[in-house]
């Protein structure tokens, strides 16, 4: 793929000039999202490390300017064109985690005031649990629009069926609550390890070939890693707050895997 991208759309222009620097085009053009939602992500800044001490500088091991010039190698591999059906891959993937994020925002804001009405100390969890859910959506929402994505026709039906499943299990009380949480999040955390499986995969190919995935999909793979873990950690407060206690444990979560599984087969291809 070469270093820059022939604009032949107004706006792709436009956020070419934005970024300075080059937008891999890996994705599918499909219709722009006019989703509205903007949520805030509470993902932490990098950590910026200090600059050593100007009046006693360290002498540069003999090997540095070896391990500079890979760096620079590195850096500069071409970046490998994606095929038809890894960008085919790319978009129902993206598509889906915008609209699952969605979904789990939706199931957590109708379970909280049921919960915190007769579990007042969930207050704090289920805001964390919210917050990094409206993080995760609003990076994936970003991405779908920026590379004009189009969204699951499927969105209004999800956007009930999230809504009702998150209400009617908080009424069933705050194990069933808890179940939810960990069904929805272990097809939703398998979810994501195939991506980043996929990916690695793709990375490795690359490297045997002296070639790179790009910046672009370098950072997805890690955002992917770091979403994926917290959505783990929603199952494990889920498993710590009595979701295995739920009547009928089985029967609920079985259910509702099934219904995720389902709803992640459609929005593939929908």
């Amino acid at each position: 793929m070469s270093s820059a991208i022939l604009c032949t759309r107004p706006l792709a222009c436009r956020t070419s000039r934005t970024i300075q620097k080059p937008v891999l085009d890996f994705l599918a053009p499909a219709t722009l999202s006019r989703q509205s939602a903007r949520l805030q992500s509470t993902s932490s800044q990098p950590s910026h490390t200090s600059s050593p001490p100007t009046d006693s500088p360290t002498p540069l091991p003999p090997t540095s300017s070896k391990l500079s010039q890979d760096a620079q190698s590195k850096s500069t591999k071409p970046i490998r064109p994606l095929t038809p059906d890894q960008r085919a891959f790319l978009s129902s993937a993206l598509r889906v985690n915008q609209t699952g994020e969605l979904a789990a925002i939706l199931i957590y804001a109708a379970q909280n005031p049921v919960l915190v009405r007769s579990h007042p100390h969930l207050r704090p969890l289920m805001q964390h649990m919210y917050d990094q859910e409206a993080g995760h959506y609003a990076y994936f929402n970003s991405i779908i629009t920026k590379h004009r994505i189009r969204p699951t026709a499927m969105t209004p039906i999800w956007t009930a069926a999230a809504s009702l499943l998150g209400w009617s299990t908080a009424v069933l009380g705050r194990e069933a609550a808890m179940a939810c949480t960990e069904a929805v999040e272990t097809e939703i955390g398998s979810h994501y390890n195939e991506q980043v499986r996929v990916l690695l995969d793709w990375a490795r190919k690359c490297e045997a070939r002296g070639e790179s995935l790009g910046p672009e999909l370098e950072t997805l793979v890690g955002e992917l890693r770091r979403i994926r873990d917290e959505e783990l950690e929603h199952l494990d407060h889920a498993v710590e707050n009595d979701a295995k206690e739920a009547k009928p444990y089985e029967l609920l979560t079985e259910v509702i895997r099934g219904g995720c599984r389902g709803a992640i087969w459609v929005s593939e291809r929908v």
